[in-house]
């Protein structure tokens, strides 16, 4: 008898019971486990969210018009993997890793029980790799399988004993951040207000100013309008930040599964970074609508509701996401990811539900204000109420020597500014300290999609405390913020890059500083 050399494989498979919206049940199904990925006959995938001795409850991560009672199903006995790697650099994705930006299948390089998400793939004799089956997809093949693996969506974090010290800063070339609310690589930062009020422009001002920084950058769209997305596509376009970035989309249309799913993918593909030693910048936008999703399926699964209807474990499910971002130890790398999380708030109500969850999780907050937005100061961010628990002690010394004071000034101006609302006579050093706020704030403002490097924004910080701008007109002040550092730059090209290093303001240093003033206010 001839001997049996074909490698065979035992198939789990259930009936579908029922098909609810997007919940399914399932008979059979005996050996599944909670965050299982299952297969329908039609290519549309499910998730386990739960079972009991006779069914199991899925959610159909594709459109349920396509599933039939009856249906039979097929059980993977695996966990949840998604393609990840350098391969996806570039490249649009869904929360299933599958490419949805028209350039081709993302291939991995290692097996996978999860192949099936990857169409279009035969097997090869090679080492396990994947190849496509002709003609552009063998293109495709070529061109974006390098480096990629498969990861676990629902991967545990890090333990502590992995875990490194946040001791390096994180710049985001927004003035008022990198000045007032540093931050450090491996911190996880809540960025919340009301809509309109320029979260989303903070995240991408952020992901703009790592160009040429050897960051890795993902962006997760979650439950957003295509049109809002297509802005974020097109700007990231503009700047070439798709250089170095990965967008994981969850659209406003997509399936319901779709969306609660998408933090878990993008988090994946950057621990994915993180692990090789490398530095990630992971954004969730936003994770409001990710609570909204998980309402949903919550409620559809018929789980008891608990304060405005959210699951009783809508702390966890969070708290569980956002473990995974951080700062690894050096044995394991020393690879960062930081966290900007992105929630909306209801007209400025900073005490609600998830915002509040979310700030008891996190390491500090940045909160946008609509009446800073409304009174032109942009990015409206509010000072009094953002605070970053572990950035000040990573901030840049040179930065920290400039900023020390302002951080005071600012924080009395917008005090006194309530006070002027009351009283109309101020005393003379009353007047004095709005006057001084008037033009630091005027110094922190920023256009759009605009960074501002830091030594920049040390020369203008050093200027202010100076107080060669106390007596300048408005429009004077504008000019400097916009000539001074270009003109820095020609004249004493030295001094930025005396600046990049990191140790505190030298007096040779601030004697350049103060030479390049001079000269700049003594031209015709």
């Amino acid at each position: 008898m001839q001997a049996i050399t074909q490698p065979f494989r035992i198939k789990e498979t259930g009936r579908v019971k029922e098909v609810r919206k997007f919940i399914v049940k399932i008979e059979g199904l005996p050996s599944c486990m909670s965050g299982e990925r299952v297969k329908f006959p039609d290519g549309t995938s499910g998730l386990v969210m739960g079972f009991n001795e006779k069914e199991a409850l899925v959610i159909s991560l594709g459109y349920e018009a396509n599933i039939r009672i009856g249906a039979e199903v097929l059980a993977e006995n695996a966990e949840f993997r998604i393609p990840v790697g350098e391969a996806l650099i570039g490249r649009i994705v869904n929360a299933l890793g599958e490419p949805c930006d028209g350039r081709g299948t993302i291939l991995a390089d290692s097996p996978s029980t999860s192949l099936g998400m990857v169409r279009g793939m035969v097997s090869s004799p090679n080492h396990g790799q994947r190849s496509a089956d002709s003609g552009q997809n063998k293109l495709n093949a070529e061109r974006y399988t390098l480096n990629a693996d498969y990861y676990p969506v629902f991967r545990e974090a890090p333990p502590t004993m992995e875990r490194g010290e946040v001791d390096e800063d994180f710049r985001t070339g927004i003035k008022i951040i990198d000045t007032l609310i540093p931050l450090g690589k491996g911190q996880r930062v809540l960025v919340f207000g009301d809509r309109m009020s320029g979260k989303t422009s903070v995240a991408t001002d952020a992901i703009i100013n790592q160009r040429g920084k050897d960051m890795i950058c993902i962006y997760c769209s979650i439950g957003k309008s295509y049109s809002s997305l297509l802005k974020v596509v097109q700007l990231l376009k503009k700047f070439d930040c798709f250089e170095y970035t990965a967008l994981v989309s969850a659209g406003a249309s997509s399936p319901c599964a779709q969306q609660y799913l998408a933090p878990y993918t993008a988090s994946a593909i950057g621990e994915y970074f993180m692990n090789k030693g490398k530095d990630v910048l992971l954004v969730f936008d936003d994770l409001t609508k990710h609570a909204w999703a998980y309402r949903q399926i919550s409620l559809l699964l018929e789980r008891s509701p608990g304060r405005e209807a959210y699951p009783g474990d809508i702390y966890y499910i969070h708290s569980q996401l956002l473990e995974r971002s951080g700062k690894l130890s050096e044995e394991k790398g020393a690879g960062s990811m930081t966290l900007f999380c992105i929630a909306d708030t209801l007209q400025g109500d900073v005490s609600g539900y998830i915002p509040s969850n979310l700030i008891s999780m996190l390491d500090g907050q940045i909160y946008l204000s609509t009446t800073l937005f409304a009174e032109g100061f942009k990015p409206a961010i509010d000072f009094s109420s953002s605070v970053s628990i572990i950035g000040a002690r990573t901030q840049h010394p040179a930065i920290k020597d400039a900023a020390g004071r302002v951080k005071i000034e600012y924080a009395q101006y917008r005090e006194l500014l309530k006070l002027t609302r009351l009283k109309s006579a101020l005393s003379p050093e009353a007047e004095a300290k709005i006057r001084r706020g008037e033009i630091v704030s005027e110094l922190l403002k920023q256009n759009r999609n605009s960074p501002v490097s830091l030594e920049e924004q040390v020369i203008l910080l050093y200027a202010f405390d100076r107080g060669i701008l106390d007596k300048m007109p408005d429009d004077e002040i504008k000019r400097f913020k916009k000539d001074f550092f270009e003109f820095v730059k020609k004249t004493k090209p030295e001094i930025p890059e005396a600046l990049e290093e990191k140790k505190p303001l030298s007096k040779a240093v601030t004697q350049e500083i103060d030479e390049c003033l001079r000269k700049f206010f003594s031209r015709a």
